[in-house]
């Protein structure tokens, strides 16, 4: 593959930098309009509901329980460094289509909008969108999110799809 030029890997930044703004944007006015633990809104009956909820642990909740120092090291030296890894090898590497760069940017804006909340909100990060899950997997509700979790699952599902179909591509005899 020709050598991509810096441009090039300079333009999908730009999703980073909307989906961090439009995270943080979100979140300041869940947290400026809904006080916490309460409900703001409910659309469709209730199936999605905006709430105000804090998450100090990571996906799920899971470590919110952990003494502080553990959970900064954790959720926030830990993920700094990932998504500092994840900058030098998106602007390393030559080998990523122009989807995969697109994707790999939603996921680092949506990394830096629940490291920011995790470094500067001492609550944790803000979650705020409520959906109803009708019992499926045992919950009746999906965990709250927010725009941050949106961009990390959505554009990591495309980026993981698209390595697949790529790999697919190159070995058709692999069915």
């Amino acid at each position: 593959m020709a050598e991509i030029k810096f441009k090039q890997k300079l333009i999908p930044l730009v999703l980073t930098a909307a989906v961090f703004i439009s995270d943080q944007l979100s979140k300041a006015l869940i947290v400026k309009r809904i006080p916490p633990f309460s409900i703001g809104a409910s659309f469709l009956g209730d199936f999605l509901r905006i709430i105000h909820v804090s998450n100090p642990g990571i996906a799920f909740s899971v470590g919110g329980s952990l003494p502080s120092h553990i959970r900064a090291a954790l959720f926030s030296v830990m993920p700094f460094f990932v998504i500092l890894l994840v900058f030098i090898i998106y602007f390393r590497n030559n080998e990523f289509s122009k989807l995969q760069r697109w994707c790999i940017c939603g996921v680092l804006g949506g990394g830096l909008g629940n490291l920011f909340d995790r470094i500067f909100r001492s609550e944790g990060v803000v979650d705020f969108i409520d959906v109803k899950f009708y019992g499926l997997f045992g919950m009746e509700r999906w965990p709250t999110f927010n725009v941050a979790d949106s961009a990390v699952v959505v554009c990591g599902a495309i980026l993981i799809f698209s390595f697949v179909y790529a790999i697919k591509k190159e070995n058709p005899e692999d069915k």
